[in-house]
């Protein structure tokens, strides 16, 4: 018989097709759970009912993507009648904050927005927070740090000790500005010093026109110092204390929602979480695993 006379052959055969059918049954139950998830939530468009839209923004602000989809969805949907953003990031890259501050700004102009900050909401996770029409923060939420930093590592030394010459071939003087193989010129950190300050500034402006608050004032707020949220709330960089409960609440009173309110959060990618799925599929079982890094080491 086949399988005696290839017994490593018929047990890949055997667990592909055990891998085979279980990733169809999840996917029979996926896009079963996506379908019921659609329905309830076309059904909260069909009842009226008031709505606030909760959007998470966890972790470094690195891409702002998902966050201005989400906030996108809620704006354009009649059901929701304010957003509340639930921040709990210790900041991030300066471009995709200055996005999210941006969506918010427009999205104001429709809808009330209400940030909630959790245990963290500083630096870039402040700068979106400061759009918004409200914010809401814990006693003990580290917030603040209203700055601008950029550093790198310098390696010259280990280089030197091992022996390593780097050859540097550039079409201009500063295009190697900030080499971890070399020293900084005075001329070079002058340049990236104005890039900080201007960054910062812009920072600062941003902040300021959220909050209605002079420039002068949140340039001395500016230093990049972190404050509780009940300091913040007392120099004005905040406006209440409370939990995403309290957030949700205010939000609906300035929505003007009479009633119950009731929270909807974004819905999620099921194409990213079947991703997810057949990624563990495949590192856990270890032929699968085999043949996924194989081919990941191509693609690299």
């Amino acid at each position: 018989m086949f399988s005696r006379r290839h017994p490593f052959l018929f047990f890949i055969m055997i667990m592909s097709s055990i891998s085979a059918l279980f990733m169809l049954f999840m996917v029979v139950l996926i896009a079963g759970s996506a379908n019921i998830m659609k329905s309830n939530f076309k059904a909260l468009e069909i009842t009226g009912d008031a709505n606030v839209g909760i959007i998470e923004m966890t972790g470094p602000i690195m891409s702002s993507k998902e966050t201005i989809e989400n906030i996108k969805k809620f704006r354009e949907k009649s059901s929701i009648k304010a957003i509340v953003i639930r921040i709990d990031s210790p900041g991030g890259s300066v471009g995709p904050s200055q996005e999210i501050y941006r969506e918010i700004i427009k999205t104001k102009k429709v809808k009330k927005v209400v940030a909630s900050m959790g245990s963290v909401a500083a630096s870039g996770g402040y700068y979106a927070a400061a759009s918004c029409d409200g914010i809401v923060a814990n006693p003990g939420t580290i917030t603040g740090s209203i700055g601008v930093i950029m550093e790198y590592a310098n390696f010259q030394e280990i280089v030197q000790k091992i022996g390593l010459v780097p050859v540097v071939i550039k079409s201009g003087e500063f295009k190697d500005m900030g080499s971890p193989l070399r020293d900084i010129k005075d001329n070079e950190r002058k340049l990236l010093q104005n890039v900080v300050n201007e960054i910062h500034m812009q920072f600062v402006r941003d902040a300021a026109q959220g909050r209605n608050i002079d420039i002068e004032t949140m340039t001395k707020l500016a230093d990049g110092r972190i404050y509780t949220g009940e300091s913040a709330l007392s120099l004005n960089l905040v406006d209440r204390l409370g939990n995403l409960d309290d957030a949700v609440g205010w939000a609906g009173e300035l929505a003007g929602i009479k009633g119950k309110i009731k929270t909807v959060y974004p819905e999620e990618d099921k194409t990213e979480f079947f991703r997810k799925l057949v990624t563990s599929l495949f590192k856990n079982a270890h032929i699968s695993s085999t043949i996924t890094d194989y081919f990941r080491y191509i693609i690299n």
